[in-house]
C-alpha cells in the first residue's frame, strides 16, 4: 500500500527544504559582495509582493516574497536583468560608482556571482561531512561473493571471487561504487576490469533494467549488474578524511546529474524523468515523513542540484552571467547591451518553456491527465 503525506505536510516540507537553500545561495552572493565592498539594496527570499521585511543599518532591505520559488540579492549598480548599468548609475560620480557592482573589475563580479552556486555545494559538503563523522561510511571490498544466474554479470562471464577494479574507466574502490556506476546505465555496454586469481581480466556487460517502486509508489529505472557482496562493512571515517570524502560524494552526484541529462537528450532516458518544483515538493513531504535525517540528506541533494543548475550557461541564471563575464575578460570589454538583452530575453523564454514543461510533467506523474480523461469520458 502506498504511503503519501498530506497536502499541508507536503507544502510545509517544501518550504522547509527550499527556503534555507535559497537563503544559503543568496547569502553566498551577499557575503562575497560585501567582501568586495558592494552595497546590497535588497535581499529577498521569494519573488513578488513583499510579505514581511526589515531594513538593516547598512540600508539593505531583507524581505520575504509571496512566491517561494527562488530569491535574489540586488546590489547597488546592478539594475537590469542583464546586469547592465542604468543611466542613473552612469551619471553618478566615479568614486560612488566604484563602490557599486558594475564599478567592480570583472573578476570580482565573477566571484560574486559564482559564490551562490559554490555556497550550495559547500552546504552539501558540510551535511555529508556530518553524516560521515556520525555514521561512518560503507567500505565493503569490491569482491563478488555471488553472481545471479542469467544476469548481465553471468552473461559477461564474471565469477564469485572476482575483484572489480573499474567500470567504464571509473575506478571502483568499494562494492558500493558498483551500484552507483551501474544504476545510471541500464542497457548500456560497460567495460569492466577485474582481478581473478592474481591476473587482470576484462569483460563487457550490459546491465539489465529494473523498475523499482518505493513505499510512496515512486518508480525508479535502474541498471542491474547481478552481483552480490559478501556482506556490508561500515567503517568510521577519520576526521582528516571527512571533507575529502564529502567532496567526492558531491562530485559524484554532479557527475550523475550531467550523465542523466545527457541520457535524456540522447533519448536513452525518458523526458518523463524530468521533475520540477511540484515533484520536489512531493519528495520533500515524503522524505520529511521518514524523519529528520532523511530530510537533511534530501536537502543536501537538492542543494547540489540547485548549485549545478545555476551554473548552466543559460542567460538569467548565474551561469549565464558568468559566461558573459568570461567573454568580457577575453575581449577586455563587455558585449554590446543589445546582444546581452537579446540573450536574456531568449533565456527567459527558454526557462519559462522549461518550467511549463516540467510542471506538466509533474502533473502527469501525479496522474492528473488520466483522472481528467476519466471524468470527461
Amino acid at each position: 500500500m502506498e504511503e503519501n503525506p498530506g497536502f499541508f505536510w507536503t507544502v510545509l516540507s517544501f518550504l522547509v527544504v527550499i527556503g534555507p537553500l535559497v537563503f544559503v545561495h543568496e547569502l553566498g552572493h551577499y557575503f562575497v559582495g560585501r567582501w568586495f565592498g558592494v552595497k546590497a539594496d535588497a535581499f529577498s527570499i521569494g519573488f513578488g509582493r513583499e510579505i514581511t521585511g526589515w531594513t538593516d543599518r547598512r540600508g539593505t532591505r531583507w524581505k520575504i516574497g509571496w512566491l517561494p520559488l527562488g530569491g535574489y540579492v540586488k546590489f547597488a549598480g546592478d539594475m537590469g536583468p542583464a546586469s547592465q548599468p542604468s543611466k542613473e548609475w552612469l551619471s553618478m560620480p566615479a568614486e560612488e560608482r566604484a563602490r557599486m557592482f558594475q564599478g567592480k573589475p570583472v573578476w570580482q563580479r565573477f566571484l560574486i556571482v559564482a559564490a551562490g552556486p559554490v555556497t550550495n555545494f559547500l552546504f552539501a559538503i558540510i551535511i555529508f561531512s556530518g553524516f560521515l563523522l556520525t555514521y561512518g561510511q560503507q567500505q565493503t571490498p569490491p569482491v563478488i561473493a555471488g553472481v545471479v544466474s542469467a544476469s548481465a554479470a553471468a552473461q559477461a562471464g564474471l565469477r564469485a571471487g572476482d575483484r572489480i577494479l573499474s567500470i567504464s574507466g571509473k575506478t571502483v574502490d568499494r562494492f558500493e561504487d558498483i551500484a552507483m556506476i551501474v544504476s545510471l546505465r541500464p542497457e548500456q555496454p560497460l567495460r569492466i576490469e577485474a582481478e581473478r586469481e592474481g591476473r587482470r581480466i576484462e569483460v563487457v556487460a550490459v546491465p539489465q533494467t529494473r523498475v523499482e517502486r518505493d513505499r510512496f509508489g515512486n518508480e525508479f529505472r535502474k541498471g542491474l549488474l547481478g552481483v552480490t557482496p559478501a556482506g556490508s562493512v561500515i567503517e568510521p571515517v577519520p576526521a582528516t578524511a571527512v571533507v575529502g570524502l564529502a567532496v567526492r560524494q558531491t562530485v559524484d552526484i554532479v557527475t550523475m546529474s550531467i550523465e542523466g541529462i545527457g541520457q535524456i537528450i540522447t533519448g536513452r532516458r525518458s523526458v518523463k524523468e524530468l521533475g520540477g518544483p511540484l515533484k520536489i515538493a512531493q519528495y520533500s513531504g515524503q522524505q520529511a515523513s521518514l524523519g529528520l535525517e532523511a530530510l537533511i540528506w534530501f536537502m543536501a541533494i537538492i542543494s547540489i542540484n540547485l548549485g549545478f543548475i545555476n551554473l548552466l550557461p543559460i542567460p538569467l541564471l548565474d551561469g549565464g552571467h558568468l559566461f558573459f563575464y568570461m567573454i568580457e575578460a577575453v575581449r577586455r570589454k563587455p558585449l554590446a547591451p543589445e546582444a546581452q538583452e537579446w540573450a536574456f530575453r531568449t533565456g527567459i523564454a527558454a526557462l519559462l518553456t522549461l518550467m511549463i514543461f516540467v510542471t506538466l510533467n509533474d502533473l502527469a506523474s501525479f496522474g492528473l491527465w488520466s483522472k481528467l480523461g476519466g471524468l470527461i469520458g
